[in-house]
């Protein structure tokens, strides 16, 4: 164990959590990484990036007696893992999510453990649609748009007293929250139970909740993955780009490497106790800007294809607002540029990626959640 301690990453072979792990081995942590390695994030097998100066222990998250092996002599905990795609097995998101969780804190103060701080990962999914700017009323939090209305191509959202387009508000960390997907639901509710449980048994707890990240080893497996993975798959095809709605959706796309770098800062920071902080990159982005950065960097004509189809229960636009973990220190250093030329030379080294691609598109619009 290095000078620092000995950290737990729950998810730690995984996109996110292996990066983690690099991060906290090159400042002197010592790390132990806990991982099922199961479909879809993984095949059965340890990722060619795992990082061998970490101990693994290959397990889930949900089984008490390989979660009390894998905190025994911890020090610090990162629980990253979870199950987050788009299919209807509903029960699956709050075992792994949230039930996970409770149990974390259940051994902690059963067996007595001398943890110093458990940063637990959700999503900017908590906040639901989120919170829109009427020019005439004002401030306003709204529901996801009826597929009523996504079915006449009426893409944006509008005030419900006066029937005008609103503008997006960057979201806050004190924001009303409202999930309106499983997935959403399970993580602020990981979120709640980690914080009430931690400032009742003083067990310094951080809730982080990341925008969409982007970075090398982000799996081409799961069945949405975003939209620099369906771009990159198929500028590396051959095919031409399919774009939802109408391409202007309004994102926030974070490097992984500014994510690694907040962990680490949330970590060692004791300002950050008991706080949830936002994690994304502060820049207001369309899809279609993305979508044009993947054509370019894959050397083909920027020619997208409208398909006019949506996702149900996604929301129309989604801004991070940063501020509160700027002021610890931290800063975003990356840019889109960065994250499209290193995610599409890395995914051009699995052709694999497109047969996953086909299957996922199939999947969900089976499932009737793409339409």
């Amino acid at each position: 164990m290095k000078d620092k301690g000995l950290v737990l990453v729950t998810g730690g072979a995984g996109f996110i959590g292996s990066h983690l792990v690099d991060g906290l081995i090159g400042a002197g942590y010592g790390v132990r990484v806990l991982d099922s390695l199961n479909p879809p994030t993984h095949n059965g097998k340890v990722p060619e990036w795992f990082n061998n100066q970490a101990e693994l222990i290959k397990g889930d998250v949900r089984d008490r007696k390989t979660l009390e092996k894998a905190l025994k002599g911890v020090d610090y905990v990162f629980h990253l893992a979870a199950y987050m795609d788009f299919l209807p097995d509903f029960s699956t998101y709050f075992t792994t999510n949230t039930a996970s969780t409770a149990l974390i804190y259940e051994i902690i103060v059963e067996k007595k453990l001398p943890v110093k701080k458990i940063i637990v990962t959700s999503s900017q999914s908590v906040y639901g649609e989120g919170k829109y700017r009427c020019a005439k009323h004002g401030e306003m939090y709204l529901k996801h748009r009826p597929e009523a209305q996504l079915k006449k191509k009426d893409w944006e959202m509008h005030c419900p007293q006066d029937g005008s387009v609103v503008q997006p508000v960057a979201e806050n960390e004190d924001d009303i929250l409202s999930p309106q997907i499983p997935y959403g639901i399970s993580k602020l509710a990981a979120e709640n139970v980690a914080m009430v449980l931690g400032k009742i048994y003083k067990i310094p707890t951080v809730s982080v909740r990341y925008s969409i990240v982007h970075g090398i080893r982000q799996s081409f497996r799961h069945f949405y993955s975003g939209a620099l993975r369906s771009f990159a798959v198929q500028a590396l095809s051959g095919k031409p780009l399919t774009i939802h709605e109408d391409g202007k959706q309004i994102r926030d796309f974070v490097n992984i490497k500014d994510v690694t770098a907040a962990h680490l800062l949330l970590l060692e920071d004791s300002r950050a106790d008991y706080e949830a902080f936002n994690i994304g990159s502060g820049q207001v982005t369309t899809v279609l800007d993305v979508a044009k950065f993947v054509a370019k960097e894959a050397k083909i004509p920027f020619k997208p294809t409208l398909t006019g189809e949506y996702r149900l229960n996604t929301p129309r636009h989604q801004i991070m607002n940063i501020d509160k973990l700027k002021k610890l220190g931290w800063k975003p250093e990356y840019t889109l540029a960065d994250n499209v030329k290193e995610y599409v030379q890395w995914v051009s080294n699995y052709p694999e990626a497109i047969k996953y691609f086909q299957l996922s598109d199939k999947v969900l619009k089976k499932a009737k959640i793409i339409k």
